[in-house]
């Protein structure tokens, strides 16, 4: 598997207020993104994957769902998040 327990946790230390607070939207951002950015790898080889190609897309969807909560919330932690990341909004 792609995303061991060991780089969920990296993730969310990171990005998460700790190594343990998988709640946290900067967290769970920074999550979607990295799986966000494997699918996408596994697209460009295999370009027929229709089930990963709509999996990407939901990813997509709730990433970007979260971050228009974050900016609605706390616009300080989502400038923060959108340029540690290098997000394009």
């Amino acid at each position: 598997m792609y995303l061991a327990p060991e780089k969920k946790k990296e993730i969310f230390a990171k990005y998460g207020k700790s190594e343990s607070d998988t709640g946290s939207s900067e967290g769970q951002i920074a999550l979607f993104t990295y799986r966000i950015s494997h699918l996408t790898e596994h697209l460009k080889k295999n370009r027929k994957d229709y089930g990963t190609q709509r999996a990407l897309q939901l990813l997509v969807g709730k990433r970007r769902s979260l971050l228009d909560y974050l900016k609605a919330t706390d616009i300080s932690r989502y400038r923060a998040i959108v340029k540690e990341l290098g997000l394009r909004r």
